[in-house]
């Protein structure tokens, strides 16, 4: 595949998983999204730790490639400070330098909150041991975080992160520019002078992006969300039509100074190239 050089930073985002076929699979993937020259995969991290080894065993496959920095993802919820420690130790002994650093949700019937509290005093803890030169990445929510009170509440949060020492925020994925834009012009507003990078979502199935985004609090606006209820039969006709959507408000970010864009590939690749094609980044 050919084409132009992304007007932007491009980063992907994975899973890690339960099997090693899934692993082998997953190294094609990311292999074949390679095109993008992707600045760094990202690599989540189960609650309460519950995909610690395969997390571990994932970006240590990733360092291996010796092509791609990787930035794991660190939860503390329901976890104990020594054990978050451990980790951390890991990733620098391996020189991982980038990380992000997140409260993560409590784990099916778990009810110990953990010895941090939530992400802002992770932020902490990671900077102390790791120093200035690591780079901290936090999540945001243009369309406010679920169990936020009110979007000055989400803000506080949000800055509150920035403050503990945190170089760099990525979002909860969108289809609503504006929400983004708000956003980013309201954290601005609060003396929030990080990057704030979109999170992507490319859209491959209604049913399935329908319940996560009712669940995590993403709308999905109404004429998209009909289209979508449309098309769910015609798995071509709707790749199509969400790659299109996804595209054009990739391209309307970038022309609102956007210089960064993240993306949630759910272990695949083809739902990010499609995108990429549409934007001219890589040939059909």
């Amino acid at each position: 595949m050919s084409g132009k050089t992304p007007l932007v930073r491009v980063s992907c985002e994975f899973f890690p998983t339960s099997t090693d076929e899934g692993a082998e699979k997953l190294d094609g993937v990311r292999q074949a999204l390679s095109v993008l020259d992707c600045e760094y995969f990202s690599v989540t991290y189960g609650a309460g730790g519950s995909t610690r080894e395969r997390t571990l065993q994932t970006v240590r496959r990733i360092l291996d490639e010796q092509s791609t920095k990787v930035m794991p993802h660190l939860t503390c919820v329901a976890a104990k400070r020594s054990n978050i420690e451990s980790i951390l130790d890991i990733y620098q002994e391996w020189g991982v330098t980038q990380l992000m650093a997140l409260r993560g949700d409590m784990p099916s019937g778990m009810y110990q909150a953990g010895d941090l509290h939530n992400a802002r005093e992770l932020v902490s803890l990671v900077r102390e041991r790791w120093g200035e030169t690591a780079k901290i990445y936090v999540a945001a929510y243009p369309e406010i975080h679920p169990r936020s009170k009110t979007p000055e509440d989400d803000l506080r949060h949000f800055k509150d992160k920035v403050d503990a020492g945190a170089n760099e925020a990525v979002t909860q994925y969108f289809y609503n520019v504006d929400a983004f834009l708000r956003f980013r012009d309201d954290a601005t507003r609060i003396g929030v002078d990080i990057p704030i990078v979109p999170g992507v979502m490319p859209i491959t199935n209604y049913k399935q992006l329908a319940r996560f985004s009712d669940m995590c609090g993403a709308q999905i606006p109404r004429w998209i969300r009909k289209r979508l209820e449309a098309y769910q039969d015609n798995k071509q006709d709707l790749r199509a039509f969400g790659a299109e959507v996804v595209a054009t408000m990739c391209a309307r970010l970038i022309d609102e100074g956007v210089d960064a864009l993240h993306f949630y590939s759910m272990n695949r690749e083809d739902a990010v190239l499609a995108v990429a094609q549409e934007l001219g980044w890589v040939g059909q």
